[in-house]
């Protein structure tokens, strides 16, 4: 057991610290949510972890982006990740992809991959991602965040959770974030993936529904 794995115990086993050591995790999205998410993977101690974002560094993610720093603006998020990770944990194995996920790029960026958590802002490449991932019948789960408001939910193949809660023609309104509601949801999806990947129960199909502004919480079953 390496020493900065000790604190995990014992809410983690050794046995589990030892499994987690063996997974690869992909993250699509490195900005606020996908920052928060690559922290708490590489922390916990997951051993590989797959990076994917075509953007850069701006002054409007500085708000709520974890990797975002003002020596960082124009830097490619992917690489920022990358480097993020090095720092924090070593003894974790890092791919950065530089790139948008598309259509004709999701199969290998999700080949060899144990779990997706969803780190992206858009409708139609959440779409995209969750119906590669559910070909492929990788576990994908799923977290989203709007001002106060944070969701995130395990989907398994064949859930279709991402097209029950977005539709054809779907379209994202009066888009905010602050910088707290992505720790709090990228938690909770980081939860949900070490429980799924040690074995642990899980209630999956079923939506996580956080409102900080009234500091309501709810369990909605998706099924």
């Amino acid at each position: 057991m390496l020493a900065r794995y000790e604190r995990n115990i014992p809410a983690l086993t050794e046995a589990e610290c030892a499994l987690l050591r063996n997974k690869r995790v992909l993250v699509v999205g490195c900005g606020g949510l996908g920052g928060h998410l690559i922290e708490f993977l590489a922390r916990v101690g997951i051993g590989s972890v797959r990076v994917v974002d075509g953007d850069v560094f701006e002054p409007s993610n500085l708000n709520r982006q974890l990797l975002s720093e003002v020596p960082l603006l124009g830097v490619s998020k992917a690489k920022a990740a990358a480097d993020r990770i090095a720092r924090v944990n070593p003894d974790v194995r890092v791919e950065a992809h530089g790139v948008f996920l598309t259509e004709a790029n999701a199969a290998g960026l999700l080949s060899g991959c144990d779990a997706v958590l969803d780190g992206l802002d858009n409708i139609a490449s959440r779409r995209t991602l969750a119906r590669e991932a559910s070909r492929l019948r990788i576990p994908f789960i799923y977290g989203a965040v709007n001002g106060w408001v944070a969701q995130a939910a395990i989907s398994m193949p064949g859930d279709h959770l991402v097209e029950t809660l977005y539709p054809e023609g779907a379209v994202l309104r009066n888009k905010s974030v602050l910088s707290f509601t992505p720790a709090l949801c990228a938690s909770m999806q980081v939860a949900l993936c070490v429980k799924l990947l040690t074995g642990r129960p899980v209630e999956t199909g079923t939506l996580y529904y956080f409102d900080l502004l009234n500091q309501e919480f709810e369990t909605i079953p998706m099924a």
